[in-house]
């Protein structure tokens, strides 16, 4: 086991590349997207149907690429979350296991987003470009993305940003408190282990609303959507467990405060 002052600096820089990582998750997924605008390509780099795409090289090659670091990063993320891997994970990296995951997603995205290659030949599903949609729907599309992006940062600040990030867990290590997780009810840690992605609805608003859909989007959010689809396994016991959470917090924030001068 690493002496705990290492510890804490290994920690830390795995959130501080998580967190760079979400800010140029942002730029990636609304900001590239909704401040290029709608070009219209002429020439060569006009796109093309979808029948003529399919049979040209220019096309497939980067759809290709893009698809092998989409896989790249679903199979890391995946694979790392098994059980079985966190075992192994934990017995060589302790306390950093949570910490090793987070880095390795976040290295994993960055390969995603620095990599990606565009395909502005490729057909179009729709786009903005008539007036005055194409002031209009880009405005529309900021606004979700905006809040969306909102829910996502509050979201996880319920769920526990600093034990999602691997940091709880090496402060409980230094402090003698034990493992976070140890301390939660069961009904939480069943919940948890099925609702690997709470902010699904936010994300998939990301991917799909967009001034214009172009080949490459369509597959970014076809293959996330299907992979956030699949990390979802809640049943009626979450969601009883989520509605009852949910009841009681509201019950706290409707109480009146209690106290003031006697």
């Amino acid at each position: 086991m690493a002496p705990a002052l290492l510890l804490v600096p290994a920690a830390l820089a795995s959130f501080v590349l998580a967190f760079g990582t979400g800010v140029e998750l942002v730029r990636f997924t609304s900001l590239r997207p909704l401040l290029r605008g709608t070009p219209e390509p002429e020439g060569p780099e006009a796109p093309q149907g979808w029948l003529a795409a399919f049979q040209d090289r220019g096309v497939l090659a980067p759809l290709a690429w893009d698809l092998g670091l989409l896989l790249l990063f679903v199979g890391q993320h995946s694979l790392m979350a098994t059980e079985t891997v966190k075992v192994w994970l934990s017995r060589y990296f302790g306390v950093l296991q949570r910490s090793l995951y987070v880095a390795c997603t976040a290295l994993a995205l960055q390969l995603v987003m620095r990599c990606w290659e565009p395909v502005p030949r490729g057909p179009v599903l729709w786009a903005a470009r008539a007036e005055p949609w194409a002031t209009w729907v880009p405005l529309l599309c900021f606004v979700l993305h905006a809040v969306s992006w909102l829910l996502v940062f509050s979201i996880l600040l319920v769920f526990d940003y600093a034990e999602l990030m691997g940091l709880k867990q090496v402060y409980y290590h230094v402090r003698g408190l034990g493992e976070p997780l140890a301390l939660k009810s069961p009904r939480a840690l069943r919940l948890f282990s099925h609702l690997r992605h709470p902010v699904c609805v936010e994300l998939l608003t990301v991917l799909w609303v967009v001034p214009t859909l172009g080949t490459d989007r369509l597959l970014l959010a076809l293959l996330l959507t299907l992979y956030l689809g699949l990390a979802h396994g809640l049943d009626q016991q979450d969601l009883c467990y989520l509605r009852a959470q949910l009841q009681r917090k509201l019950h706290l924030l409707s109480r009146p405060q209690e106290g003031g001068a006697e």
